[in-house]
């Protein structure tokens, strides 16, 4: 009997293990998991060497960053959709005109956010209660660099050349963690934090291009854009929905908590989103398949079920950890200092499992090109800025707040899939 159940249970791993979704899962995780690795480093470097006062300042301006980059990861989505629909309408020669042109069109959005991070500079200081205003001007540099590198990751998520874009998205956060270790060394404080970021930016771009060169060699064949347009309001609701999900609180508990706790807090959301970013693969992943399925007049019912359950498959892993072992994770990421957080470590957890699993849907219902989802997501977005605004005694206060809020969300988004399911339509190519 236990033989039997032994080699019936090869011939399903050997499946798993040829499956074309299981295999893009497992390249883009790894270098998610990289990129997510990295990421939370940058966070535990600088909260260890700046104490939470001064990490609070870092942890509002990423989260700043974070939403201001929104327009980035818009064109990533528009940019994906465009390019897998060139690619499966066996268009893929309009690729080179594609980045060129979006290269043209990004250029003065650019200088102007540069021109802003002067001009308002010290005004965000002030509301932040940052130390500094500088901080403020390299990451309007930042912002900029990071528009730039929409462009090549939108690309190479469409033509799901997947290995360039796990690539791309691990070495920036290691490039910007060495910057970082290097500029803190030499006492530049939140300002060097800011500053490696744009580092790891930069370089992200120009390899982004590189690993492009096949497509950008290529003899250049015009393509319609103008139906690009349209889409990229459904992407620019979704994605910036989802951004302000998990940075809007940082930014709110900066506003009102004392410096102590407002980087207490910050810590919190950081390692929630340990959860979002370990599992941001399978989205990335699931969003030109969508689009691909729908194109060739395939139903992707079973993709979203399937991604669904690996999120929820790594969700649980890390949920168990951070349960069972709360104290150590504070400690080892950002040191005893932080270890007032430790309490909250597992409904952190349990935050950052909805979001991945709301992200999951919008990205669903992206490809899908269905915009009921807007109000509902965007609804979510009131009630988290309403409730921290209103309720905002302490950490745990704010804690509550956006449990409720990313529990209420998904409830919400998964009764929307559960009619959208069954009316889905194949995409006519444009």
């Amino acid at each position: 009997m236990e033989t039997a159940q032994r080699r019936g249970l090869r011939p399903r791993l050997a499946g798993l293990g040829s499956n074309r979704l299981v295999r893009q899962n497992l390249v883009l995780f790894a270098g998610g998991l990289v990129a997510g690795v990295g990421g939370f480093v940058y966070h535990a470097i600088a909260g260890r060497v700046l104490g939470p006062s001064l990490y609070g300042d870092v942890a509002s301006l990423i989260a700043l960053y974070a939403v201001f980059t929104a327009p980035a990861l818009i064109m990533v989505v528009v940019l994906a959709r465009y390019a897998a629909s060139l690619v499966a309408s066996g268009a893929d020669s309009s690729i080179r005109y594609l980045v060129v042109r979006s290269s043209q069109v990004t250029i003065l959005p650019t200088i102007v956010i540069v021109v802003a991070g002067f001009a308002l500079a010290v005004p965000t200081a002030q509301f932040l209660h940052l130390h500094s205003p500088l901080p403020v001007i390299w990451l309007g540099f930042g912002i900029a660099a990071l528009w730039q590198t929409g462009i090549p990751r939108g690309i190479l998520q469409g033509i799901q050349n997947f290995t360039g874009l796990s690539a791309n998205l691990s070495l920036e956060m290691i490039v910007r963690c060495a910057a970082l270790s290097i500029l803190l060394a030499a006492g530049l404080g939140v300002t060097g934090a800011t500053i490696s970021v744009m580092a790891g930016t930069a370089f992200a771009y120009g390899l982004g291009m590189y690993t492009l060169r096949a497509q950008l060699g290529k003899a250049s064949v015009r393509a319609p854009l103008r139906s690009m347009i349209g889409f990229s309001l459904t992407a620019a609701a979704g994605t910036l929905g989802i951004m302000l999900l998990y940075n809007l609180d940082v930014i709110l508990a900066k506003h009102y908590l004392s410096p102590h706790d407002g980087g207490i807090y910050g810590s919190l959301n950081k390692i929630g989103t340990i959860l979002y970013f370990l599992t941001l693969s399978v989205s990335q992943v699931l969003y030109p398949r969508v689009v691909e399925a729908l194109m060739r007049n395939n139903h992707p019912g079973r993709l979203v079920a399937y991604s669904a359950g690996i999120v929820g498959v790594l969700g649980a892993g890390a949920l168990l950890v951070f349960g069972v072992v709360p104290g150590l994770v504070v400690r080892l990421l950002f040191g005893p200092s932080f270890i007032d957080a430790e309490t909250y470590i597992f409904l952190v957890g349990v935050i950052g499992l909805a979001l991945s699993l709301n992200n999951l849907l919008v990205q669903f219902f992206m490809a899908a090109h269905d915009r009921w989802f807007i109000p509902i997501l965007w609804a979510g977005v009131v009630m988290l800025g309403v409730s921290v605004s209103l309720y905002h005694g302490g950490v745990g206060s704010i804690v509550t707040d956006v449990l409720g809020t990313m529990l209420a969300l998904l409830a919400a988004l998964t009764v929307r899939l559960l009619f959208l399911l069954p009316r889905l339509q194949p995409v006519v190519p444009e």
